[in-house]
């Protein structure tokens, strides 16, 4: 009897459900990376009076913003593919919370872009405030969604809310550390408040919201906060965000990006910790119980990972080619 290609009732390594896990949640760490700093100018625009600083705001972000939304479209999509109980239930449950996100994006989006088609100060202050709304909806509809999702909490509880507020704090943090490494100095003098009063708002709202956790017992999270792991992760960031404000001061402004951007980076790490092995907390959902079958994952795990590795050598690139300082007109070399 010939031998199937692929196995059929064993994974191809006993830790694949682990390793798509780890995939998952690394897509949506870039996400919150790269698309974090995205709103973090958005929001920062609403600062700007001048149009030569609006216009200066706008060419940092018009070349990046569609592309870093792809990690947003591989995190839906790996998560469909790898934990499909986990993806419906995740729409399902928090519907109202998904549309208005890809309401904000749309309207995030569309700001910029209708912006340059007419003239007139009144069309360009609406396409305004449809970035600046976008931009500060988005990341607060996204968060109060993991908030509900990672605590089993209400939409309107304190641990989403403060979720949905902390990653507008870091988006802020992320956009202005991105800004001051790659604008001039005098951009960067003047973001340089914003970014540091944000960072010490998010770590503000971080032990607020792990509080509240230890205190309420929020989706039996408790015991994970209080683990050596989550200690870790929040020691650290705590030193990145001390560090960055320590660097932003001393005009250190591209190891003060390095710094903002671990912010997002450990908060991701953080939200697997806390899923991990329940992955869908409002049901007590385990890992092991919401992956596909083996051969529907050995499918996957051939299929779909060498198209990661092509998506991030084009995010190489990318930020190779648009490596150099901005200004009104662009990118530099």
């Amino acid at each position: 009897m010939t031998e199937s290609v692929l196995p059929v009732d064993a994974y191809l390594v006993a830790s694949l459900p682990e390793v798509w896990f780890g995939v998952v949640v690394f897509a949506l760490g870039m996400y919150l990376v790269l698309d974090g700093f995205d709103f973090g100018i958005g929001l920062l625009y609403a600062t700007r009076n001048t149009e030569h600083e609006r216009e200066t705001l706008l060419s940092a972000f018009g070349p990046v913003w569609d592309a870093n939304e792809v990690w947003l479209v591989a995190f839906g999509t790996m998560l469909m593919a790898a934990f499909p109980r986990v993806y419906s239930r995740l729409l399902a449950d928090h519907y109202l919370l998904a549309i208005g996100f890809v309401l904000a994006l749309l309207f995030r989006g569309l700001g910029p872009e209708l912006r340059e088609q007419r003239s007139d100060e009144r069309w360009k202050r609406y396409c305004d405030y449809s970035f600046i709304g976008g931009s500060f909806s988005a990341p607060l509809l996204f968060g109060t969604l993991a908030g509900r999702w990672v605590f089993d909490a209400a939409t309107l509880s304190l641990p989403a809310l403060l979720t949905g507020v902390g990653l507008v704090a870091v988006s802020v943090v992320t956009g202005a550390a991105f800004l001051a490494a790659k604008g001039d100095p005098a951009l960067a003098s003047d973001l340089r408040p914003y970014g540091i009063g944000a960072t010490l708002a998010y770590l503000g709202g971080v032990v607020a919201l792990l509080t509240t956790v230890v205190l309420t017992d929020a989706g039996g999270a408790a015991d994970t906060v209080r683990s050596l792991p989550a200690v870790a992760v929040v020691g650290s960031s705590a030193i990145a965000g001390a560090g960055g404000i320590a660097l932003a001061r001393r005009g250190a402004y591209r190891a003060w990006l390095a710094s903002a951007l671990a912010l997002p980076a450990l908060l991701t790490a953080l939200i697997a910790l806390l899923l991990y092995p329940t992955v869908y907390p409002p049901t007590g959902l385990t890992l092991r119980a919401a992956v596909v079958s083996p051969l529907a994952l050995n499918l996957v795990t051939v299929l779909g990972l060498p198209v990661l590795f092509l998506v991030l050598g084009y995010f190489t690139y990318l930020y190779r080619v648009f490596s150099g300082p901005i200004d009104a007109e662009g990118y530099g070399s």
